[in-house]
């Protein structure tokens, strides 16, 4: 009977001593969070108040939650195999140069439907590369079918094109050449932007226009042969695929496979010379400057 007593008692003592220690273990707790909470307050206040006169830092820490955000979403996004869910830019179509042909007038209309079945290029983007050429073609006074006829002989409707001597876009503008033209756009990177390309494109051709006197001797200017015996047919077969253009705009049946072979009437079809002084300033651009370099042209500043 003693040893049971004593069994109890030791029990006893020890579920005391076991609530004792848990209840200070608890208290303990409630005061280092209390302490912990109030340590996190006070440098939240110290930190807001801090910002609150310091922009650039509230600035900086923003980006810095951003960019901890954004990375944490990739993250489970990329886990769960949506690896275009970390690319998602809903504004990425501002920068796509193209509308809606059915938008344009109708000799525009049939102009891009035949350009676009001619080169094997998509409506879209060349809906908006007419509606741009009739545009400057309006404030330079030169026909829009010129523009897109050198644009279809120099690149064939490749943005991307380059050539040897190092001319590129839309109408091969020798980018270091006229990179002062750039100037205006942000720089000679623009020289890949199609409507970018058009606009300095088109202020060159208008030069060398006006410089020759005449449409056909301002394409040899343009193509670098001004100087030279020869164009190698550059002119004419420009001048073809405009009278191909012009009469696709005014409704008339051309095959979409048909011959560059100039006729007569096409060589000084395009403008008159007499028109040019009349142009209004192409949107955008620097001013005119001669070229500082010996490719094509070249023939431009002499």
């Amino acid at each position: 009977m003693r040893a049971r007593e004593m069994l109890r008692q030791s029990w006893r003592a020890t579920a005391q001593s076991t609530a004792v220690f848990a209840g200070d273990v608890r208290r303990g707790l409630q005061v280092v969070s209390h302490n912990t909470l109030a340590m996190v307050g006070l440098v939240a206040v110290v930190v807001l108040a801090i910002g609150a006169g310091r922009p650039d830092l509230r600035h900086e820490v923003e980006q810095t939650a951003l960019r901890w955000l954004q990375d944490r979403h990739e993250a489970r996004t990329l886990a769960s195999g949506d690896i275009l869910g970390t690319l998602v830019e809903p504004g990425a179509v501002s920068r796509a140069t193209a509308v809606d042909p059915t938008a344009l007038d109708r000799d525009q209309q049939a102009l891009t439907r035949w350009i676009a079945r001619r080169y094997k290029v998509a409506p879209e983007p060349v809906g908006a590369l007419v509606r741009e050429a009739w545009a400057l073609g309006e404030r330079a006074r030169i026909d829009p079918t010129l523009i897109l006829a050198i644009v279809a002989v120099e690149s064939s409707f490749n943005p991307f094109a380059q050539s040897p001597m190092g001319a590129q876009g839309l109408m091969q503008v020798m980018t270091r050449v006229h990179d002062d033209k750039y100037e205006a756009f942000g720089g000679t990177h623009a020289a890949f932007d199609p409507i970018t390309n058009l606009r300095v494109g088109v202020q060159v051709l208008r030069e060398c226009i006006a410089r020759a006197g005449g449409v056909a001797e301002g394409l040899r200017f343009y193509v670098g042969a001004a100087l030279l015996d020869s164009d190698g047919g550059y002119a004419a077969k420009v001048l073809a695929e405009q009278a191909h253009m012009r009469n696709v705009a005014e409704g008339r049946h051309v095959p979409v496979n048909a011959t560059n072979n100039a006729p007569p009437s096409a060589r000084e079809a395009a403008v008159p010379p007499g028109e040019l002084p009349g142009a209004l300033p192409l949107p955008a651009a620097a001013p005119a400057s001669m070229p500082r370099s010996q490719p094509e042209q070249v023939a431009l500043a002499r």
